[in-house]
């Protein structure tokens, strides 16, 4: 397990290198000014040094000597500062671009996944991965640039300015110091096990209260409160643990590293002192300068393991954006595929087989043929496969096998979005998003006129609520719809699809949550808009669906009945059974 972590682990830093890379520019610029910087801070206690030896060095105080040198330092304290402005901008720069490639890559990988993807995983984890995890990510790698190439040059340039002033007491920093570095790397590897964890607890924790938010009525309701405080609790305390974990191991690193770093400066000082009083030419000036190399030497340890501890985290968020990058896409549309445009309204299945999960079959041998502006009626018990039909033909999902032709192709020979386009549908499970009114209903026509949307709002009978909201056409809707009734909400989805009437159709339930009186009304502007079009309609109330030309009744995926409302009740079938029970329940 350690390996598996430690490989992709690996895998990961490579990714992240090649993501930054896209920047080199920036990147080379920046190592210049961290370069610029260092050299000027190293400069300052030769300086100091020097000054030092002026004070002490002959007895008389050279003040001449002294005032050249402060200007000096004047300057090497401008030229530090600048040049660690233009890097902080810089590293922002870089971080910030990288990130925003990061979160486009997601977001545009989202739109191209499987809805099988989609419809299989908690979204509270996916938006955490998308969100929060990159958020983390871009910190890590932000304290990365900031803190890391300074860091590593410090050390370089430190040990070149220590050599030169002593090679014998640079011996001594030189052989303590990379100890606090194994340490800070054995730490490292520790943490990043809690980091990974924490970052799954804080996906798991964003997910439940996604549900609660989403369904707190629903809660409510049953009285589950408490049950939802305690599962709350539960993901809660796993995630306090994992973070604490994780911060008592990193908190190790800064003391542990702190320590070495200390005795390495005692060091110094000892051997230093020792070199002054046996006169052997090591002056009190370079005892000073050495010491503030010793201190500046042992500063990048403690900064660079801090980053190492912040990057842990930054990796552990980097692989769960990554995995998810990494989820199969959508089978492409092949090279070859054409665009559908102006379709006869034909459509059929041939011996179409498909199943959700592979061990549990639902659609067998499905064969249905549906001629030019026919009404098509799927009816059934629960679970039977109706709202399956629709994810096929609109390829949600793809056949296992056999295949659906559509204007006298498979519908696998043309584009998707072609594909879709000339279907409308209207389902259930209504959807706005977060806009005006006027904008969710245009939706489907983007370039819609005022006049376009009022008449279409009038046709479902929309425009007279849509009328009475605070602000009318140019109301906006919160989150799916905000305070609007489930009713209210399904007739704005009618009225968008109405607004551009595709040559086919699907109805799945599109009138569920609507008043009988209103229903009727709707059910009028659905047979204007039906006619000449192909249309499916799925639909348990079926007093909504007698004058359908042809009703499928399905039963474990197959079609079991079919023919027309009169000629489906003569048979006493499972059709007739589902309507006289719909009727003795009226």
């Amino acid at each position: 397990m350690k390996k598996k972590s430690k490989s992709v682990n690996k895998h990961t830093v490579k990714r992240m290198i090649a993501l930054v890379s896209k920047y080199k520019f920036f990147v080379i610029l920046s190592l210049l000014m961290a370069i610029i910087s260092v050299a000027s801070q190293l400069y300052a206690p030769i300086l100091f040094g020097n000054a030092v030896d002026l004070i002490v060095g002959k007895g008389n105080v050279d003040f001449d000597g002294i005032i050249k040198i402060i200007i000096r330092t004047l300057i090497v304290i401008a030229v530090t500062a600048v040049s660690q402005w233009l890097m902080s901008i810089i590293n922002n720069n870089i971080t910030y671009r990288v990130v925003k490639d990061v979160r486009v890559k997601a977001f545009r990988h989202l739109q191209n996944m499987e809805i099988s993807y989609i419809d299989s995983h908690n979204h509270g984890d996916i938006v955490s991965r998308l969100i929060t995890d990159i958020d983390q990510f871009s910190d890590g790698l932000l304290m990365g640039f900031t803190q890391l190439f300074t860091g590593v040059a410090t050390i370089i340039g430190t040990l070149i300015f220590m050599v030169l002033v002593n090679p014998k007491i640079t011996l001594i920093v030189v052989l303590l110091t990379p100890a606090s570095l194994f340490l800070a790397s054995f730490i490292a590897r520790k943490t990043h096990v809690m980091f990974h964890k924490q970052s799954e607890a804080r996906g798991d924790i964003t997910t439940h209260i996604n549900e609660m938010i989403g369904n707190q009525k629903v809660v409510k309701a049953f009285g589950r409160e408490e049950n939802s405080i305690e599962k709350f609790e539960d993901v809660n305390k796993r995630l306090t643990e994992y973070s604490l974990q994780a911060t008592f191991f990193s908190s190790l690193v800064n003391p542990s590293t702190r320590l070495i770093n200390a005795l390495v400066y005692a060091g110094v000082g000892a051997f230093g002192a020792v070199s002054v009083m046996s006169g052997s030419g090591f002056t009190v000036g370079q005892l000073t300068c050495f010491l503030s190399y010793a201190t500046q030497y042992a500063k990048p340890f403690n900064e660079i393991s801090g980053v190492i501890t912040e990057l842990q985290n930054a990796l552990a968020c980097a692989e769960r954006v990554f995995e998810f990058i990494d989820e199969k896409p959508q089978i492409p549309d092949s090279e070859n595929a054409k665009v559908l445009t102006n379709p006869d309204g034909t459509v059929s299945f041939e011996n179409v087989c498909f199943s959700y999960s592979k061990d549990k079959e639902l659609i067998k041998n499905l064969n249905v043929s549906v001629k030019q502006g026919q009404r098509v009626a799927i009816v059934g018990p629960t679970g039977c496969g109706k709202s399956t039909i629709i994810n096929l033909l609109m390829r949600f999902y793809d056949a296992d096998s056999g295949a659906i032709i559509v204007n006298g192709e498979n519908s696998k020979n043309f584009t998707r979005a072609s594909l879709r386009t000339n279907f409308g549908m209207v389902l259930q499970e209504t959807w706005l998003k977060a806009g005006t009114v006027r904008e969710n209903i245009a939706y489907s026509k983007p370039d819609a006129t005022d006049d376009e949307i009022i008449a279409a709002a009038k046709l479902t009978h929309a425009h007279s609520f849509i009328k009475r909201l605070t602000n009318g056409y140019d109301t906006v809707l919160g989150e799916d719809g905000g305070s609007l009734s489930q009713g209210q909400k399904q007739l704005l989805c009618i009225t968008r699809v109405i607004l551009n009437l595709p040559p086919m159709l699907i109805l799945d339930e599109a009138t569920s949550s609507i008043d009988s009186r209103t229903e009727i009304r709707i059910q009028k502007t659905f047979t204007k808009m039906m006619k000449g079009r192909t249309c499916f309609v799925v639909a348990h109330r079926l007093s909504t669906i007698k004058e359908s030309d042809v009703i499928l009744v399905m039963k474990d995926g197959k079609i079991v009945e079919q023919g027309t409302h009169e000629s489906l009740l003569e048979k006493n079938g499972l059709y007739s059974e589902i309507y006289n029970s719909q009727f003795a329940e009226a």
